[in-house]
């Protein structure tokens, strides 16, 4: 049950201690855990940009409503989802479950043309709806290792997305910032640490048929 304590201990973080680091050893369990996230088809179409220069931070947060979280946390996480569906996503994500799993490519083929077709059937608007819920959940993976490491996080929806895109150059990458996440340690300044936690009850929340 320590899956249930963590997330009960956890909250969204708004003051952190500006002075307090992530060990590398537990930031990469963070990476791992945002790695293995589960995402449609297994493509995994999104980047994650891990930021700790302090004055591409400054310019961020110019741009976050000026939250300190994007400064003052020890990494600031930037989830970024593709713009483009093209073919060549697919056919990486094949060659790579090809070598992993030690088969030919041409078995995944038929899988391969499945997933081109699926996704060439969206709109515009319904393929960055898609992507971006990538992204979400890789945020979750985050946030949930981060409680278990008692490392505290922040789930960020609050920056202007289209001023991240030109301070950090997602659009030469092909790519969009979709959600932020802050992760470092609380401060003991931070009052929303001490609120209890307000969730729906069982028989709001579920319904069982």
């Amino acid at each position: 049950m320590n899956l249930i304590e963590n997330l009960k201990w956890r909250y969204a973080t708004k003051k952190f201690d500006s002075t307090k680091k992530i060990p590398l050893k537990k930031l990469e369990y963070l990476k791992e855990a945002v790695q293995l996230s589960v995402s449609s088809y297994g493509l995994q179409l999104y980047k994650v940009l891990i930021i700790e220069d302090k004055k591409l931070r400054k310019k961020l947060k110019a741009a976050s409503w000026d939250q300190s979280q994007i400064t003052d946390a020890s990494q600031l996480f930037v989830f970024c989802h593709y713009n483009e569906r093209g073919d060549e996503h697919i056919d990486e994500y094949i060659q790579l479950a090809a070598e992993t799993q030690n088969i030919p490519v041409s078995t995944l083929k038929g899988y391969g043309d499945f997933m081109k077709n699926s996704l060439s059937r969206q709109t515009d608007s319904e393929w960055e709806s898609w992507a971006k819920r990538q992204t979400y959940l890789a945020l979750s993976n985050l946030l949930m290792a981060s409680a278990e490491l008692k490392i505290d996080a922040c789930p960020m929806e609050g920056f202007e997305p289209e001023k991240y895109n030109q301070i950090l150059g997602l659009e030469e990458k092909g790519l969009s910032a979709s959600v932020l996440a802050t992760v470092g340690y609380r401060s003991g300044d931070d009052e929303t640490q001490f609120r209890p936690k307000v969730r729906k009850p069982f028989e709001r929340l579920f319904e069982e048929i």
